[in-house]
């Protein structure tokens, strides 16, 4: 559902037909899960309960869906096969907030929930639910139907649902912190106790606990990840940068990267072996393998699309790089950068061949840490290309990848912290 599509009820979605792009349906909608916040804030729509064909119910994040359009629900076609498992913070729709009594703000009188409305934020990749329609009157039974004006409000309109704010469970400090940064966050968790630490962490979805994991010292991310379930860890790292998850791999024994590695889709553990490959503080040691890839024959304007991407990095999304087929690194030959400001001074339907800056050398993935800061500060670039003798495009190497290796260890701690008047430490 593209920005500023109209808001869809949650009835609607019941048993609707889940498709990959090329038109399979791989199941059917059950249910939707969304994360309630504290106050009267919106909650988050976290994605679908998925029943697929062998009658096993899995999770589908929103941020896998591409599209929600006359009574179907198209997703990227990556999916996640392993069973749905509710988590302490997560509410089901369907399960838990529809025919649920609530409180009506302006006049005090209990109304029963019999639908949510759902919308997906402008210029993100989130989801909330904004409205409630309710029925006023007494709830109705079995073999009675409630008899009352129905009518639709504003999520703030109602009270019953949200987050009681005493008390110090996972939910409310995930609340209470759910605006910081991932690197703010990370800094929180750090000086948690560890069981603190286990608890919030256990509460946080994949994608979250993935971009706050990036921005902890090693020994967190160890602790953390080893107090997960091997699966759920297996999800995390997936959700992580392959290089940031590549790098934590390498710090565990071999025999658990092994079990890990086959919990993981294949096409991840594949990244992930190939970076394990190469020697640390190197080119290949340091790059994502998920640059933006465009054949010679993509227009400015695709470009500018895939370069759009909220969930690229800005160092990402500044310049794109054009290879022959195939395009998943390892690609075809690679023939050029096009930088982000070239794609902006060029007109849409122009072929990103024809502007291709062909003369900067791209990197050696055996170039080690000062020759890939000297090259960055030569050319003052933010990303930088890494190709093998063969011209493949193995990935991309950026600029915040080159400073975490090059800072001390203990920067995270000694340069950017939270008073600790602003961490909450209770629970040891």
């Amino acid at each position: 559902m593209a920005a500023g599509a109209p808001r869809i009820f949650v009835s609607h979605l019941s048993g609707v037909a889940v498709f990959d792009p090329a038109g399979d349906q791989v199941g059917r909608v059950r249910d939707l899960v969304v994360m309630l916040r504290m106050g009267q804030r919106p909650p988050r729509l976290l994605g679908l309960v998925v029943e697929l064909a062998t009658r096993r119910r899995i999770f589908l994040p929103m941020t896998r869906v591409t599209a929600i359009q006359s009574g179907q629900v198209i997703t990227t076609g990556v999916l996640n096969v392993r069973r749905f498992e509710q988590r302490p913070t997560e509410r089901l729709v369907f399960g838990e907030l529809l025919d649920r009594r609530v409180t009506l703000t302006e006049t005090g009188e209990e109304v029963t929930v019999l639908d949510l409305s759902v919308h997906q934020l402008p210029a993100r990749r989130e989801w909330e639910i904004d409205r409630v329609f309710v029925r006023k009157g007494r709830k109705g039974s079995a073999f009675r139907r409630a008899k009352g004006e129905a009518l639709t409000v504003e999520w703030t309109a109602v009270t019953g649902f949200s987050l009681e704010e005493q008390g110090q469970g996972a939910e409310s400090l995930l609340a209470t912190f759910e605006q910081l940064r991932p690197a703010d966050l990370a800094n929180v968790l750090h000086h948690l106790s560890p069981k603190r630490r286990a608890e919030v962490a256990a509460a946080l979805d994949d994608d979250r606990l993935a971009d706050v994991l990036e921005e902890l010292p090693e020994d967190d991310q160890i602790e953390i990840l080893g107090k997960l379930k091997q699966e759920r860890a297996a999800d995390v790292l997936e959700a992580m940068d392959p290089d940031d998850a590549a790098d934590l791999l390498g710090e565990l024994p071999t025999d658990e990267q092994e079990r890990l590695l086959s919990l993981m889709q294949p096409g991840d553990a594949a990244d992930m072996r190939r970076l394990m490959s190469y020697e640390d503080r190197t080119a290949g040691g340091l790059m994502t393998t998920e640059p933006i890839v465009l054949r010679p024959d993509a227009t400015v304007a695709d470009a500018l699309a895939r370069v759009r991407n909220p969930d690229l990095s800005p160092a990402l999304a500044a310049q794109v790089y054009v290879c022959r087929p195939p395009d998943e690194t390892p690609t075809g030959k690679y023939l050029g950068t096009v930088h982000f400001q070239r794609l902006l001074r060029e007109p849409p339907p122009t072929l990103v061949s024809s502007i291709v800056d062909s003369d900067l050398q791209p990197l050696d993935p055996d170039a080690d840490l000062p020759a890939i800061a000297g090259f960055f500060a030569t050319y003052d670039m933010v990303a930088a290309p890494v190709v093998d003798e063969a011209g493949s495009l193995l990935g991309a190497v950026t600029v915040d990848d080159v400073l975490d290796h090059m800072l001390p260890e203990d920067w995270r701690e000694t340069e950017f912290h939270l008073d600790e008047e602003e961490v909450a430490t209770d629970g040891s």
